[in-house]
């Protein structure tokens, strides 16, 4: 009976404390990644509240807000290794599984030849 009471008191310490790694969980939506024009074909500008990439550990969520036609994604690390490259109809999103570590450029090209990216870092 000590034994049983001595291991639940210790998962309850660790849980409490954050040994357990359990902490990073909660309430974590993921971190936004900011989305930047390069490549402006037309007036109007997307970035900011029509693109939203997220990144929550290793995987990575796009959301398109609207409806912008068949744009192309592609993932590659800063060293140009390529990652994927993927082609969605918006307002759908995607979801991407990122398996290794290290620093990575997300590149959206919308179907009238605009071009934006943003720069994320997987670390765990």
């Amino acid at each position: 009976m000590v034994l049983m009471l001595c291991l639940v008191l210790s998962g309850a310490w660790c849980y409490a404390h954050g040994a357990a790694r359990t902490e990073s969980e909660k309430g974590k939506d993921g971190v936004p990644i900011t989305v930047i024009q390069s490549v402006p074909q037309s007036g109007s500008e997307k970035s900011h509240s029509i693109i939203i990439p997220t990144l929550n550990g290793h995987y990575l969520t796009v959301v398109f807000t609207e409806n912008l036609g068949q744009v192309n994604i592609e993932i590659t690390s800063i060293l140009n290794d390529y990652l994927e490259t993927d082609y969605v109809l918006t307002p759908n999103g995607l979801l991407f599984y990122i398996p290794f570590t290290g620093d990575y450029i997300i590149t959206f090209t919308l179907p009238n030849g605009d071009e934006y990216y943003g720069e994320f870092t997987v670390t765990d």
